[in-house]
């Protein structure tokens, strides 16, 4: 048959016909479904199945291979085979249908194999020289290291090509092997076939069925339910449990399918080839990992799906005779022996299989430490030997001898031995290569010389002589059998009463040491029988046991314990007497109570207060950090998210299915005002409309998501994101993906629904995973990216408090802490009466399950307690004091406050069926107590909501001010100061948070499978808390201890910080822990002295009082009154978690604290100063009575501290323990049960690491079970294997991560809403009163277009209005000598620098976009559409000659093949020749007819070049102007864009010369479309003359609407609004006679514009920014090229002086963006000499000649202009404020600064000028001038006495020409010194100056 069931069952006639029954059970119909099969095949295979009993290395026949196995001791089972069909081929080495097999035959013929076959050659015995060639599947074959071959087989015929073989029997007889023995693949399958360089088939490598483990080891197959395969009878009891196991287990065990069918059959039919196989595992050392992790092994570390129920074991299968288990054993010996399998063979057993358990986690350890060198090997180093099995097991028997007698062995323990010992051994060759620190472990004995197996049985008796016999060791002779018979024997005989290992040897074999080692001590059997269950096993298991009604024979035991016979009967007679006498007190106290209360409506407590909601600065800053996340991946190149294009967030919470954390995120949600900030709801939410917002993941959850789905589909531009808080939780995967399948809803959802095909595709879904336990989802296959992980930060950092907070967080690290010596109150304690009741009970009642007798001992504990505290005193026995302690503290604590309020006890069972037990049973007691009325008892479960008593709703409302009638209770938090036993149920907590009154947490009855990090910090996480760090108790000694260690193990969960602690730390607090135990309850105080005495000594320090005092406090929250619960928690939440907030509010703490921080909402009512808040110490403005009592409500110390917590020995001894370096041993545990460790060749995590290095080192070693979500997910650490879009936030329990990730979506919103906002320059226009009121204005104020003739009329307004010139020099016109003097004010030389004035404005729809600007219309527009390859484009060379330069301008296009259209060439791909240009004529809508030029620099990303939807989707021709170094980046951000590429020569040049090189080309390409359209019989005047410059910062256009009384009426009313570019270009291009205007302009928009900027429609002045330039008029205008600074200014004043018309568009107006990159800042003015940054004063740019000036690295013509705008008082005295008498400039205006005006003349001929006869000027500035300027042109003007004159020229030479030329030494008085040039170096070509007096 080929599996591993067959083949093994030697000669015994029990194994005969076991082996018919199981192939009979096999052949059989009666399947159980399939999906099961095929999770449990993969499972199995991967990790070490439970099936097979262990590790896949046992999979079949290893031991029968030859070599040493069994085959030498057994004879080879006789096979008897079926008959060949008739007729059919029967030749060795031919198939049945006749075709030659053999590999010589065929090695040359092409052979057709499917695809994930392999070619391998089997041996047939008959032929032994020959090899069969056959096809397999490659997932039945084993990879290297001989592991993960799936079981069963799968092959084709490559003879007759015969498919489908599912059988090596069946295909064994196909090839006609003849076999006389059983067929196994294992024994025939013998090499892989390949094919040499000829294309031959060759034999290859042998095949590896063998892991690196010794030969010959076979699992015994499991006997769980024995009975029902092994002994062929039924057992009923198990039937029932069988079948619910198969419906409703989501990860089957082996339990159920064994005992319906026997194992399951090798191959399941319904197997896709594409089902995930065990070969591509990728595990390095095989199968071992599964039961090993699965269940910790000898640890007590859960399972998932290893063993059935506890009643059940797994038989391995193995060798040689049976070993049959007595019958009575487990009678006689009060615990099931756990077996492990060690070495070599492991016998059968028989017989009464129930009675022992038979786990192989030993021997897949062992395994893995044979695969430590070849890990090794894999960093490098040569070759070392493996630890040998002799040395393993004797390190197995120190490890077990130095294990104390209530210690249980760990599998990590282990591990960490052999590798240490192992790295001595080989320190030389590894020291390189070494990375932990080496353990605490037993000493390793230094083994000079390898141990040899005749030595072993020696050693390791000597080995455990010294342990008094717990270990006992068993030397067998023959084989493992005879040992384990001996050990069945003492048992039965009592002769190992004391012992609790027993390590059974047999070193008979020459070549290998069989062993195994059985636990027998009753607590230890015990602890790891039930690890080894899963917990869906476990619940069955104790459901089992509460149905049959085994549990009955507890409860009798127990009564008998009673000093009275029947507890219940001395409760009957207890209520009897008392009845009539409680129910009058109790109602006399309520009654006073009430009175009290009522009193004026005000409560009496002043402990009891609400904070108001806030958000705590870590909050904040862990939001900012998502934020920043988010951005990084919208920046990242790879174009995953865009948040340009979306508007708004929408968001959904997905939570566990827990009423209360459904509840409880409703409130946070509600109260966070989230909704309303991101816009999703108006005023006034309702409670209906928050429920769309989160999503609890139930059976109904699909239908949500669906419409979750279908509006981010519908809404894309919309940025959902989708929270999956507690993402801990369900990791199953789903097998099916589909989102909508019908399959069982509720295993895998959270897979199906977030991990879906449409979430992860979606471009507007972010993926948010918060926990507290992030382990599961940093594995090799996590999604998740690891620079996508946000962690919670530490708090402190080098000792300074980052986030100064009045509230510091308690966890897990500070309650271990609280452990240490030196502390006087352990926050953190284990009960050990509790402890040794359950232990000796255990014993009593070994068939019970031990979660069964500790959930009945406790609740017997807390009946007996609740008597002793009514009164009957001998009850006292019956408890044990911690018990007794929380029982007094919850009676009593509501009496010492005037209002009631008391302490929450959490009492946590997480097994659902016995929290019902353990309420039935306290209800009945507190019933029969009359105690009703003095704490409620609630039952927790996560599926239903709260429900409490009228009594205590009635109190909770008058305590909260709560109105409503119909109000009930919903969340944990808002059970505040209510005196109750919370029992919590339940197998997971699910991020429910706990109020502050929260006194107790009674963990006793936490399961041992908690022993996996996250499990275990998840149930200590329930007692997370703040503590106001302002309370004296915590001043100094708490503060810095507090995250000391936070900071190191980071954010992760401050777990694992948590868990550490230095010594450091503790002396620190230490004094704190004293002072809380001097402050005695009163009412503890009387039990305490009681209490410390009569505890055993490791609880004698907390006696009940310091304990109450440690806690009780928690319970009324200082300052709760007036406040919806809801609000507490919101707080809470706000905090982010709940719990947290409520629970601390600085109660009556120290100084009240406005500064609370956030989430916690609970406000400090009263100051109260002394250091532990008692009574006296209360400076309380209340009443005077009522202070002092106040102080003994439990809710005044609440906010000081922390709940006490109380655990199982075990998990205490786990967690209080450490490691050489300080880490807790806890931190070392498996992270998760759904995931397991890579390679137990690993180092340790480190006590230092921070959180994000623990990320990355679970990352590297650990990887997902299969059944787990990413499991699937292969990418093995790749980039492209996380999902982009996927965050995850972690942090400790209960410190507010709600609160941080819902203040996190309102900042996202804000940003996404800044986003669709810009800064525009907001700024008046200036000099506006230096304009007369005079003809200056244009009177037809309705006219659409300037009438030509009325326009010619007005006069010119020389004066600048621009704001951005507010620093430069004045224009001076004739008419402003009148009011020279009214400039305004001038700001202060300071002020220049200031940030200019800006508005935020939104982004219209029709504005101009950068490159960040991504919409679905835009992308074919900016070439990044998909479907098109990035575009492509090709370079034109355009030469055209200029005179004035002397010399040929070489431009280039770069034009993109989209834009080819707009330009001519001389064939298509050839020369290009123009650029066309339409006719004045067109009149078509369609297009914008002006060219539109943008120069720009150092904008690349933010220039504001996407003018898609400014132009409105209109068909037009831009071009950006660009420098040729910058060239290649403009290409690669707008490859859609045409280029004009200015020459070298123009790198360092200014904007002038791309002005002036437009308007040149234009002029060219004008002249050039002429002749090309004259050609075509077009006049030259009707070819369009106009281009658009515009800068690269415009951003919106506005229109001014005006309505006007009357054509010349004053009043009128103006309204603006946003309209295109389109509408703008369109309306001036359709100006009637525009072709007679040479500049159109428009005014810049300002806020502040009037009416009297907007009441005339046209002005003649100035235009800037945005211009409509016509170059056909303009032809013998230049701009200066060598312009740095007001280029324009210069440009409008030669265009109007050569009589041409600038018409600026007063109702158009244009806004413009503020860049702060790029543009004229990009200039730096450095040192040329010098690296170093120094700044360089505008006074340095200009030197003496030939000086040892430092020489600037800058234009010669940028310092000029420089020095000019700052110091040009020093070329002009006598110009300096004094408007009277400006400089004249000639032929250019350049700025002087804001304190110098100027006057503009032209020297040309015929130009228009300004009246100079009135002025007398104060100086004069000759730039560069040329022959127009002559000695005659300048006589006509006239100086003042004293005036200056400033000559400035290319070279000295040209300066002394100029000089004579102009004869000014006539005229003005030149001195040496008075020479200057810009201080550059020669080869910079400096300019030069010469200044001169008037005289």
């Amino acid at each position: 048959m080929g599996n591993s069931y067959a083949g093994q069952l030697k000669t015994t006639r029990f194994e005969e016909v076991l082996h018919n029954s199981i192939e009979a059970s096999l052949r059989s119909n009666s399947l159980v479904p399939r999906p099961i099969f095929s999770q449990l095949y993969l499972e199995a295979e991967q990790q070490l199945s439970a099936l097979e009993g262990g590790s896949r290395v046992d999979n079949e026949e290893e031991e029968e291979e030859g070599d040493g196995g069994l085959e030498q001791n057994c004879p080879p089972n006789p096979y008897q085979m079926h008959p060949p069909p008739e007729g059919c081929c029967t030749t060795d080495g031919f198939c049945q249908a006749g075709k030659d097999l053999r590999l010589v035959s065929i090695s040359s013929e092409p052979i057709d194999i499917p695809a994930g076959f392999l070619l391998v050659g089997a041996k047939s015995p008959s032929l032994p020289d020959h090899l069969l060639v056959c096809a397999v599947d490659k997932r039945f074959l084993p990879d290297d290291n001989g592991h993960n071959a799936l079981l069963g087989f799968s092959g084709n015929c490559v003879g007759c090509g015969k498919k489908g073989f599912c059988y090596f029997t069946e295909f064994s007889n196909h090839i006609n092997l003849k076999l006389t023995t059983q067929p196994k693949k294992q024994k025939h399958l013998k090499y892989y076939l390949v094919r040499n360089a000829q294309g031959a088939l060759t034999k290859g490598p042998l095949i590896c069925w063998k892991g690196s483990g010794p030969a010959s080891d076979h699992p015994t197959l499991t006997a769980a339910l024995g009975p029902a395969v092994f002994n062929g009878k039924d057992s009923p009891k198990h039937q029932p449990l069988v079948k619910n196991r198969l419906s409703a287990v989501p990860r089957p065990s082996a339990l159920g399918i064994l005992s319906n069918s026997g194992p399951p059959k090798k191959r399941h039919k319904g197997w896709s080839p594409e089902s995930p196989s065990a070969s591509d595992g990728g595990y390095p050392q095989g199968g071992g990992n599964r039961a090993k992790h699965e269940s910790a092994g000898v640890t007590c570390m859960p399972q998932v799906g290893l063993v059935g129920p506890a009643s059940v074991t797994f038989p391995v299968v193995a060798s040689g005779e049976p070993v049959s288990v007595p019958d009575n054993l487990l009678k006689i010996c009060k615990a099931k022996p756990v077996i492990f399998k060690g070495h070599g063979n492991f016998p059968y057993l028989c017989g009464n299989l129930n009675d022992v358990v038979v786990s192989p986690l030993l021997y897949t350890c062992y395994q893995n430490s044979q695969s430590i060198s070849r890990a090794y090997e894999q960093y490098g180093a040569s070759t070392i030997q493996p630890i040998s099995e002799e040395m393993q097991l004797l390190l197995t028997v120190y490890y077990l001898v130095q294990l104390a007698a209530d210690q249980v062995p760990l599998m990590e323990d282990l591990e960490q031995i052999f590798l240490r010992s192992w790295r001595e051994s080989h320190l030389t060759e590894i020291r390189q290569y070494q990375q932990a620190p080496p353990q605490p472990f037993p000493p390793v004995p230094g083994a000079v010389a390898p141990v040899t197996s005749a030595q072993l049985p020696w050693l390791a008796g000597l080995a455990a002589s010294s342990c008094n016999d717990s270990v006992h060791i068993i030397e067998c002779t023959y084989s493992l059998a005879e040992g384990l018979s001996e050990m069945f024997r003492l048992l039965i005989e009592g002769k190992l009463a004391k012992t609790n290992y027993v390590v059974i040897i047999c070193a008979c074999r020459s070549a290998a040491i069989d062993s195994c080692i059985a636990v027998t001590g009753k607590y230890q059997a015990r602890i790891l029988s039930e690890s080894l269950l899963t917990p869906a096993e476990y619940q069955k298991e104790v459901n089992y046991e509460l149905v049959t009604g085994k549990v009955d024979s507890l409860g009798a035991f127990f009564s008998t314990l009673c000093p009275e016979g029947d507890i219940d009967i001395l409760l009957d007679k207890f209520h009897q007497e008392n009845q009539g006498l409680v129910s009058s007190s109790l109602t006399a106290s309520s009654v006073t109570k009430s009175a009290s209360l009522d009193v004026s409506g005000a409560p009496a407590c002043t402990s009891y207060h609400l904070e108001p909601h806030r958000i705590r600065p870590f909050q904040l800053a862990v939001a900012q950090k998502l934020l920043s996340h988010v951005c990084s991946i919208a920046d990242s190149s790879t174009q995953n998210l865009d948040l340009g294009s979306f508007e708004k967030v929408d968001f959904l919470i997905c939570i566990p299915p827990s009423e209360v954390t459904y509840q409880q995120t409703l409130f946070h949600v509600w109260h966070s005002g989230v909704l309303l900030e991101l816009g999703l709801e108006k005023e006034h939410v309702t409670r209906q409309r928050v429920e769309q917002y989160v999503l609890k993941l139930d059976a109904e959850a699909q239908t949500k998501f669906k419409s979750f789905l279908q509006n981010s589909f519908q809404n894309p531009h919309t940025l959902f994101v989708l929270i999956h808080d507690h993402a801990h939780w369900d990791l199953v995967s789903s097998a099916v993906h589909n989102l909508y399948s019908q399959s069982d809803p509720s295993v895998g959802l959270v897979d199906r629904l977030l991990n879906c095909k449409e979430v992860k595709e979606a471009p507007n879904i972010v993926t948010l995973h918060v926990t507290s336990f992030p382990y599961a989802l940093q594995t090799q296959h996590t999604l998740v990216s690891p620079y996508n992980e946000i962690h919670w930060p530490a708090s402190y950092s080098d000792g300074v408090d980052l986030y100064p907070e009045n509230k510091k967080y308690f966890g897990l690290s500070e309650f271990i802490e609280s452990t240490l010596s030196g502390h006087s109150l352990p926050l953190l304690r284990y009960d050990s009466s509790f402890e040794a009741m359950v232990t000796a009970l255990g014993k009593r009642f070994p068939r019970l399950h031990s979660a069964v007798i500790r959930t009945f001992v406790l609740v017997q504990h807390y009946a007996a307690a609740m008597m002793a505290v009514s009164g009957l005193s001998q009850m006292k026995n019956y408890t044990s004091v911690e018990t007794l302690e929380i029982t007094q503290n919850l009676i009593n604590s509501p009496k010492q406050c005037p209002c009631g309020h008391g302490l929450m006890v959490l009492l946590r069972v997480p097994c659902s069926p016995l929290a019902a037990v353990a309420y039935e049973r306290l209800a009945h007691v507190r019933a029969r107590l009359a105690l009703e009325e003095h704490f409620e008892i609630i039952l927790g479960n996560p599926t239903s909501g709260i429900t409490i008593g009228k009594h205590f709703l009635k109190q909770l409302k008058v305590w909260q001010n709560i109105e409503d009638a119909e109000w009930r209770p919903q969340t944990y938090l808002e059970l505040e100061g209510l005196p109750c036993i919370l029992i919590f149920s339940g197998m997971d907590p699910h991020g429910e948070s706990l109020p502050r009154s929260l006194r107790y947490c009674d963990l006793r009855l936490i399961n041992s499978s908690c022993l996996v990090r996250t499990a275990l910090e998840q149930e200590l996480g329930l007692a997370a808390y703040f503590v106001s760090s302002e309370a004296p108790l915590e001043k100094g000694a708490r503060t810095e201890a507090l995250e000391s260690d936070a900071e190191k193990l980071s954010s992760t969960d401050n777990e694992d910080e948590e868990l550490v602690t230095e010594g450091s730390t503790s002396e620190k607090r230490s004094p704190v822990k004293r002072e809380r135990s001097r402050s005695h309850d009163s009412a503890s105080s009387s039990l305490s002295s009681k209490a410390s005495s009569s505890a055993p000594c490791g609880e004698s320090s907390a006696g009940p009082s310091q304990v109450e005092r440690a806690r009780s406090p928690p319970s009324c929250g200082p300052s709760e009154e007036a406040r919806a619960p809801g609000e507490r928690q919101r707080l809470r939440a706000a905090g982010g978690s709940p719990s947290v907030i409520s629970r601390h509010s600085p109660g009556l703490t120290s100084q009240p604290d406005p500064s609370l921080k956030s989430g916690q909402r609970i406000q400090v009512s009263a100051p109260s100063a002394s250091s532990s808040g008692s009574a006296s110490s209360l400076a309380l403005p209340a009443a005077g009575p009522l202070v002092l009592q106040a102080s003994q409500c439990s809710m005044t110390k609440a906010c000081r501290q922390p709940p006490v917590v109380f655990l199982p020995k075990l998990v205490y001894d786990m967690v209080t323990s450490t490691d050489g370096s300080g880490l807790p041993k806890a931190a070392s545990l498996l992270p998760s049960h759904s995931v397991m460790w890579a390679s137990s060749f690993r180092p340790l995590l480190s006590k230092t690491m921070t959180s994000t290095e623990q990320s990355l080192y679970y990352r590297q070693w650990t990887v997902p079970r299969p059944g787990h979500m990413d499991y699937g997910n292969r990418a093995e650490g790749r980039v492209d294997g996380f999902h982009p879009r996927r965050l995850l936030l972690s942090g400790p329990p209960q410190i507010g991560k709600t609160g941080a990730y819902l203040q996190f979506l309102s900042i996202l919103s804000r940003m996404l809403i800044r986003l669709t906002e810009v800064d525009v320059y907001d700024e008046e226009e200036i000099n506006i009163n230096l304009r007369e009121d005079s003809d200056w204005h244009y009177l037809q104020l309705s006219d659409p277009w300037p009438d030509l003739e009325l326009f010619k009329k007005l006069p010119f307004d020389y004066i600048i209005h621009d704001p951005k010139y507010e620093d430069a020099s004045l224009i001076c016109s004739h008419h402003q000598s009148v009011k020279s003097e009214d400039r305004g004010t001038h700001r202060k030389p300071e002020d220049l620098y200031v940030r200019r004035q800006t508005a935020r404005m939104r982004l219209s729809k029709f504005a101009a976009y950068n490159t960040y600007h991504h919409c679905e219309q835009c992308h074919q527009y900016m070439g990044f559409h998909p479907r098109y390859q990035l575009y492509e484009s090709t370079l034109h060379a355009f030469a055209f000659s200029y005179s004035m330069l002397g010399e040929e301008i070489q431009l280039h296009f770069i034009i993109p093949k989209s834009k080819e259209h707009h330009f001519v060439f001389s064939q298509p791909g050839g020369q290009l020749e123009s650029m066309r240009l339409p006719l004045v004529t067109d009149k078509s809508h369609e297009y914008i007819k002006s060219p539109t030029f943008t120069p720009t620099t150092g904008r690349h990303e933010h220039g504001l070049f996407n003018l898609y939807h400014a132009m409105d989707g209109a068909s037009h021709l831009h071009v950006l102007v660009v420098k040729e170094y910058e060239m290649a980046i403009y290409k690669k951000y707008w490859p859609n864009h045409i280029m004009l590429v200015l020459p070298s020569i123009f790198n360092s040049a200014g904007v002038g010369a791309a002005h002036f090189l437009i308007k040149e080309l234009s002029y060219h390409n004008l002249e050039l479309e002429r002749n090309r359209q004259e050609e075509l019989g077009i006049k030259p005047q009707d070819i369009w003359p106009f281009i658009v410059i515009s800068d690269d910062s415009c951003v919106m256009w506005n229109v001014v609407d005006i309505d006007s009384g009357g054509e010349r009426s004053r009043e009128f009313s103006w309204s603006e609004r946003n309209v295109s570019l389109k509408h703008i270009m369109q309306h001036i291009e359709a100006s009637p006679n525009i072709t007679h205007y040479a500049l159109i302009g428009m005014r810049k928009w300002s806020s502040k514009t009037g009416s009297r900027e907007v009441r005339e429609p046209f002005s003649r002045c100035h235009v800037h920014d945005f211009i409509v330039l016509n170059v056909d008029l303009t032809q013998n205008v230049q701009y200066n090229q060598n312009r740095f600074m007001c280029d324009d200014v210069d440009f409008n004043l030669r265009v109007h002086s050569a009589g041409l018309l600038l018409c600026r568009f007063n109702r158009f107006s244009v806004m413009k963006k503020q860049i702060a990159v790029g543009g004229h800042r990009s200039f730096h003015i450095t040192s040329k000499v010098s690296d170093s940054p120094m700044a360089v004063v505008p006074a340095q740019y200009i030197c003496a000649p030939d000086s040892k000036h430092t020489f600037l690295a800058a234009p010669a013509q940028l310092l000029l202009e420089k020095f000019l705008q700052h110091h040009s008082h020093r070329f002009f005295p006598l110009s300096l404020k004094n408007l009277g008498h400006p400089v004249l400039s000639v032929d250019c205006y350049l700025n002087l600064g804001s304190q110098i005006s100027v006057c503009y003349v032209s020297s040309r001929p015929h130009s228009l000028n300004i009246s100079c006869s009135d002025f007398v000027f104060s100086g004069l500035l000759l730039y560069l001038c040329d022959s127009f300027v002559g000695a005659s042109f300048l006589k006509k003007f006239h100086f003042l006495k004293g005036a200056t004159l400033c000559v400035i020229c290319q070279d000295r030479n040209s300066l002394r020409q100029t000089v004579v030329r102009l004869e000014l030494e006539d005229e003005w008085q030149f001195r040496l010194r008075d020479e200057f040039q810009t201080a550059n170096a020669k080869e910079d070509r400096p300019l030069f100056f010469l200044t001169g007096r008037h005289i």
